[in-house]
């Protein structure tokens, strides 16, 4: 067995679209810990982005940042938050979806100008960062990270002569692809969206202050209560004299990532008005409608297929059990099993729960599929665990094509979806049938609201995509 496949069975995570960036800012008018409730901020967000981590906070003088690898509790201690005083607080959790994994490439980045240290966090992904990268080089510029977020935060503090608003404003203006950012200056908080709002962000209040997130769940977690979304091609800025919104694109269509509602969002979140939780139990509701199945039991794939589970279950009126366990303190950091364990193939991540599969037919229902790699190791586990039959169902379309505006997506040559008939990948993965929810069924999941960026299952993107290239196009 090969170390990669191994590793997939520890991790099925590993065989999904990878998390892009999480983003979170305070604006307070009355003393506050505007540090620490963005760590906790941020701690709600680390769905997001498991990399690094960093907080910038502006005190009406000078910005100051502190910023590490790995998770929010690792990339911070109590001294570091102590040590970060102010009143306007940005945020950042990433996963590299340009540039790699290094310091110098964690956000918020922080950028000099004439109006004083501007800092920017930024979730999304430029698709126009290589050309604006290079014309800023001719001109002298040097670049410190290998990232296209420094693009925007150049064009930021070189416009800024003609104030932070109309800096930001023609800076956005410039670049194409995906963006929800947070800008702190020494006495501004400034949130900005992509014209397709392709990025989630929204803004909430607590007390005397402001906050913004990429998710619903981080103003729940500093008790902020949910004011709205930011609009697609809106800016906000936030200062002493409250919160403003400035329109820099008009005739603009909401266009969210649909994963963000299939797998990236956690489902206590809201986005642009639809509760993730009920979209995603919906989805097993029309599995149901689009493939019943005769079975003994329902069950999932730990966490994220979890709720269509119990949509299935519902509307099918086959009891939903556990088919795996999930051990929940294998970390990132898990060690490379030897060539002796390897070979035994030990399921560290998630192992059958033989008592409730032995002899029954399971249907096992997944939030998708990118590589098959993982759906097959499992499919073989319960098979071993004594299942009779194993109907594998995923509450999404399938995924035909790469993701350019801020997911980790593998090549086009590596989706599953994109290589083989449905038959062939129920083959491969070894299950007695294999069904996908339709893109009608998808969009009955999403009932309230209009608009998605579907480009990864049908290959129609909001914006013109670059020609296929890895996450680590800007390394030079």
């Amino acid at each position: 067995m090969k170390k990669a496949d191994f590793q997939l069975i520890l991790d099925p995570s590993l065989d999904k679209f990878k998390d892009e960036c999480g983003v979170f800012g305070v604006y307070s008018n009355s003393p506050m810990d505007v540090a620490g409730m963005t760590y906790y901020g941020l701690y709600a967000l680390q769905h997001r982005g498991q990399e690094s981590a960093g907080i910038a906070v502006g005190n009406g003088e000078e910005v100051d940042i502190h910023k590490g690898l790995g998770l929010i509790t690792e990339a911070f201690t109590k001294d570091d938050l102590n040590k970060l005083k102010g009143y306007i607080a940005i945020g950042h959790v990433r996963y590299s979806t340009t540039g790699s994994t290094k310091v110098e490439n964690a956000q918020p980045l922080l950028a000099s100008s004439k109006l004083g240290p501007i800092a920017m966090a930024h979730n999304g992904n430029l698709v126009n960062a290589d050309v604006i990268r290079d014309l800023l080089e001719d001109g002298g510029h040097v670049f410190h990270t290998t990232i296209d977020s420094e693009v925007i935060a150049t064009l930021i503090a070189r416009g800024a002569k003609r104030g932070i608003e109309r800096a930001v404003v023609d800076a956005i203006q410039a670049v194409r692809g995906s963006f929800a950012m947070v800008i702190a200056t020494k006495d501004k908080l400034i949130g900005a969206r992509d014209p397709h709002g392709i990025r989630p962000l929204c803004i909430g209040k607590v007390d005397d202050a402001y906050v913004m997130s990429s998710e619903s769940c981080a103003l729940d977690a500093v008790g902020a209560e949910f004011v709205r979304d930011v609009e697609p091609g809106e800016v906000v800025v936030i200062d002493e004299n409250g919160i403003r919104s400035i329109k820099y694109s008009e005739n603009t269509l909401c266009q969210t990532c649909a994963f963000e509602y299939i797998y990236f969002a956690r489902p206590d979140s809201i986005i642009d008005g639809l509760d993730v939780q009920v979209t995603r139990v919906k989805a097993g509701e029309e599995l149901y409608r689009e493939h019943p199945i005769e079975a003994d039991i329902v069950s999932a794939v730990p966490d994220s297929g979890i709720p269509a589970a119990i949509g299935y279950a519902r509307a099918s009126g086959i009891p939903y059990d556990t088919a795996f366990v999930k051990n929940r303190y294998v970390g990132r950091t898990f060690i490379t099993p030897s060539q002796e364990i390897r070979e035994k193939a030990v399921a560290v991540k998630l192992n059958p729960l033989k008592v409730n599969v032995k002899g029954k037919r399971v249907i096992l229902i997944d939030d998708s599929i990118v590589r098959g790699t993982t759906s097959k190791h499992l499919v073989d586990s319960l098979r071993k665990a004594g299942a009779k039959e194993v109907h594998f169902l995923v509450a999404s379309p399938v995924v035909k094509f790469p993701c350019y505006f801020g997911i980790d997506t593998p090549y086009r040559s590596e989706l599953i979806g994109a290589n083989h008939s449905i038959e062939e990948m129920a083959d491969m993965i070894g299950a007695d049938s294999l069904g996908y929810l339709s893109m009608d069924g998808m969009y009955n999941t999403f009932k309230g609201k209009e608009g998605f960026c579907v480009g990864c299952f049908n290959g129609v993107y909001p914006v013109s995509t670059p020609i296929e290239t890895s996450k680590d196009h800007l390394e030079r």
